[in-house]
C-alpha cells in the first residue's frame, strides 16, 4: 500500500505537468534571448561588418557609376537611388540572420533549449529583436553618407525619420523569412547560398536603382510587384517628398503578411526540430 501511494507521488516530481508560458513570460524570454544575443554582436564586431562598410561602400560606387548615366548627374540620381540602397542594405543585413541561426544549431546552442521550459518562439524572436540595432545602424550610416554625397531630403525630419524606420520594419519582416531557412537548411553556407539567390533577384530586379519605365514590358510587371519595389517607392514618398502615400500602406501591408507567413512556419519548424 505505502509503494502505491507514493510511486505516482514520485513520477509527479520527475516529470512535472508542462504549461505553456504566458504573454508575459513569452515577452521576457524574448528580450532575454535579445539580450544574449546584443551581447554576442558585442563580443563578435565582425557581425557588423555588413551594416557599417557595404552602405558606404555601394553608396559611392552605385552613385558614381551610374549617376551621370541614368540620371545626368551624381547629385540627381541620390534622390532615386538612397532609397534602394536602404532596402537593399536591409535585406542583406537580414539574410545574416538565417546564416547566424544555422551556425548556432550547428554548434549545439539550441540544443541547451530543449531542457528548458520556454516559449518556443524566444530563440527565434529575440536575435531578430536584436538585428534591429543592426538594420538600425546600415539605414543611419545609408543616409549619413548620401547626404555627405549632397543629398538633401525633400521630406524634413519627420519624412525622414518615417522612411528610417520603415526600413527597418522591412529589414525585420524579412529577417523571418530567412529565419525559416535558417530551420529547414542543412548548413549555414546553404542559407547564405539560398538567401542571395533571394537578395539579388528581389534588390536588382526592382525599382531600386533604375526606373521602372525604362524596362521591357514582362519585367516591369514583375517590378511593380515585386515586395522591394513597393519599399523603395514608399521611403521615396517619405523622405524625398514627406507624403504619406498608397505605396507605403502597401509596403507596410506586404512586410506585415511576410511575418504572418513566415513566423509561424519558422517556430513550427524549429519546433519539430525540437
Amino acid at each position: 500500500m505505502t509503494t502505491q501511494t507514493l510511486l505516482p507521488t514520485t513520477a509527479a516530481v520527475i516529470r512535472p505537468q508542462a504549461t505553456r508560458p504566458s504573454l508575459a513570460d513569452t515577452v521576457s524570454q524574448t528580450l532575454a534571448m535579445a539580450w544574449r544575443a546584443l551581447k554576442k554582436m558585442r563580443r563578435n564586431p565582425e557581425q557588423f561588418f555588413d551594416v557599417t562598410l557595404q552602405p558606404i561602400l555601394f553608396t559611392a560606387m552605385f552613385a558614381y557609376v551610374f549617376g551621370g548615366a541614368i540620371s545626368g548627374s551624381v547629385v540627381d540620381y541620390l534622390p532615386l537611388m538612397i532609397p534602394g540602397i536602404l532596402a537593399q542594405t536591409a535585406l542583406t543585413a537580414s539574410m545574416a540572420t538565417g546564416t547566424q541561426m544555422r551556425e548556432d544549431m550547428d554548434k549545439g546552442v539550441f540544443d541547451r533549449f530543449k531542457a528548458m521550459p520556454i516559449a518556443r518562439i524566444a530563440p527565434l524572436a529575440g536575435p531578430m529583436l536584436a538585428d534591429l540595432l543592426r538594420y538600425g545602424i546600415a539605414a543611419t550610416i545609408t543616409l549619413a553618407v548620401g547626404i555627405a554625397m549632397g543629398y538633401r531630403p525633400g521630406g524634413g525630419p519627420i519624412g525622414l525619420i518615417a522612411g528610417w524606420l520603415l526600413t527597418i520594419f522591412a529589414g525585420w519582416s524579412l529577417s523571418w523569412i530567412f529565419a525559416w531557412l535558417g530551420t529547414v537548411a542543412r548548413s549555414a553556407q546553404a542559407v547564405q547560398g539560398i538567401g542571395m539567390m533571394i537578395m539579388f533577384p528581389l534588390t536588382f530586379l526592382s525599382n531600386a536603382f533604375v526606373p521602372s519605365q525604362t524596362m521591357p514590358g514582362w519585367l516591369e510587371t514583375f517590378v511593380n510587384v515585386n515586395p522591394v519595389s513597393h519599399v523603395v517607392t514608399a521611403c521615396r514618398d517619405l523622405i524625398n517628398d514627406g507624403s504619406l502615400t498608397a505605396e507605403v500602406g502597401w509596403a507596410v501591408l506586404g512586410c506585415s503578411i511576410i511575418v504572418a507567413i513566415f513566423a509561424p512556419l519558422a517556430v513550427r519548424s524549429y519546433s519539430r526540430k525540437m
